[in-house]
């Protein structure tokens, strides 16, 4: 594991809202772009930015990921409260966890409604983090 390279872009995610008293989101049209083993999805009416950069991703994503459609919103949404807690709870340990694997907080925001392309990539990184680096974020991680 080469950690001063790999690791330092490992996870890049930054979720930014600052319209969070709407109660009814409008559909949303993501744009997606993938460069190498950069993923980013952006949505500039709600404000929020995901970058994922880690070397094997990409290729993880398409070759091993179930397809989109597969789990529903609500079950990655779950899902990814759970991952996101314990990922944002071991940023603050950086005695007990590797600094080098946890750099960066998560910032997500169950009340937002980020659509299932976000919750999808989200879910899908924390399953290949978690099999790639052999960590356990929380329950039984799918081996794929």
């Amino acid at each position: 594991m080469k950690n001063s390279v790999y690791l330092l872009a490992i996870i890049l995610v930054s979720i930014f809202s600052c319209n969070t008293s709407k109660s009814n989101f409008p559909s949303t049209e993501n744009t997606v772009a993938t460069q190498g083993d950069t993923v980013r999805i952006a949505n500039d009416e709600l404000e929020y930015e995901v970058i994922i950069i880690d070397p094997g991703f990409s290729t993880w994503l398409n070759s091993r990921a179930y397809p989109r459609g597969y789990y529903s919103q609500s079950y990655l949404e779950n899902k990814n409260q759970f991952y996101i807690s314990e990922w944002n709870s071991r940023v603050l340990q950086p005695m007990r966890f590797d600094p080098n694997l946890y750099e960066m907080s998560i910032n997500y925001d169950p009340n937002i409604d980020y659509g299932y392309e976000v919750n999808y990539l989200i879910y899908n990184y924390m399953i290949y983090f978690q099999n790639t680096y052999k960590q356990k974020l929380f329950g039984l991680v799918p081996i794929r």
